[in-house]
């Protein structure tokens, strides 16, 4: 499974912005063939996503894309340039039902079978965007052994609630209450299934790095690991909130190392600053261990693939 700090959307459309993409430290590309391009588009957002992803992927970057929702009747057009070598996995926009899932690993299965691609290796990630959609959560998990994350689009959600200006007119502080329910039943739906949950983008002000740390580091107490992002400024400041910081690495090892002299000596909890430690906190640590490592491996391939 992937480490998605970052996830940031790149209309495929866009030459220009696909090969500014690959020089940004994001974890993830989502090249989009859905909102972000105009019908007339479509066509050549496809050809440049399908031509994008080798060039994305040799840099290290992990690419899904997004096609267009199984309802539009475009889909299995997208299906057909898109997936192929270096492709991680499409993300399906509007997804509210399992059968919308079955049907996407059926329709990834024959054209993985026609371009002799490694049978499921493509992978899908659900992009939750809707009150059905949401209440779904959990069942739209099942859909597939292919899911290896559940993404919360909150901007239809709200339209769909029919407050779709608060987007618009309200800060992401005055609109957080309004989607915590919808970002809490994902959250845990994600958790059971054992995959990643990937929070909305930011939809505050371009600038406002403060709302847009203080929005992360609550999504992520809600238990979100990354955040799809619209603008590459957003980039560093998700990756710093969704990483380990280094006092919670030492405190691990530190956590760790005391359990560790505990149980040798047949105990089965710790005194550790002043608290008791048991095997469930240590299992804790050593989940931010491993992230840790695994978001360092990542970003020194990165750098040295960057250049």
């Amino acid at each position: 499974m992937g480490v998605w700090r970052s996830m940031l959307f790149i209309p495929a459309n866009s030459w220009r912005m696909i090969m500014r993409a690959t020089g940004e430290m994001q974890d993830a590309i989502i090249l989009d063939l859905e909102d972000a391009v105009p019908i007339a588009e479509k066509e050549t957002a496809r050809v440049f996503a399908r031509d994008g992803i080798p060039i994305l992927k040799s840099k290290g970057i992990d690419v899904f894309v997004r096609v267009n929702s199984l309802g539009t009747g475009m889909t299995q057009e997208d299906l057909k340039y898109v997936v192929g070598k270096g492709l991680d996995g499409i993300m399906l926009p509007k997804s509210e039902k399992r059968e919308e899932i079955v049907k996407l690993d059926r329709l990834l299965r024959k054209e993985e079978e026609k371009k002799k691609l490694k049978p499921n290796s493509i992978s899908i990630m659900p992009l939750l965007e809707s009150p059905r959609g949401v209440l779904n959560a959990a069942e739209i998990s099942r859909g597939s052994k292919r899911i290896v994350a559940l993404g919360f689009g909150a901007g239809d959600f709200l339209r769909e609630l029919g407050e779709g200006f608060a987007i618009a007119r309200l800060s992401p502080d005055e609109y957080f209450p309004m989607i915590l329910y919808a970002r809490s039943r994902i959250s845990i739906a994600a958790r059971v299934a054992d995959v990643p949950a990937i929070d909305t983008p930011f939809f505050g002000l371009l600038i406002d790095t403060e709302g847009l740390i203080r929005e992360s580091s609550r999504v992520k107490l809600l238990g979100f690991k990354g955040k799809m992002l619209i603008h590459p400024r957003h980039i560093e400041p998700v990756n710093q909130v969704f990483s380990p910081s280094k006092e919670d690495v030492e405190f691990s090892k530190q956590m760790i190392a005391a359990y560790k002299e505990a149980s040798a000596k047949g105990q089965g909890a710790a005194s550790f600053g002043g608290r008791m430690i048991d095997y469930a906190m240590v299992s804790m640590g050593e989940d931010i261990l491993v992230r840790a490592e695994s978001i360092a491996e990542k970003e020194k391939r990165r750098v040295a693939e960057k250049y």
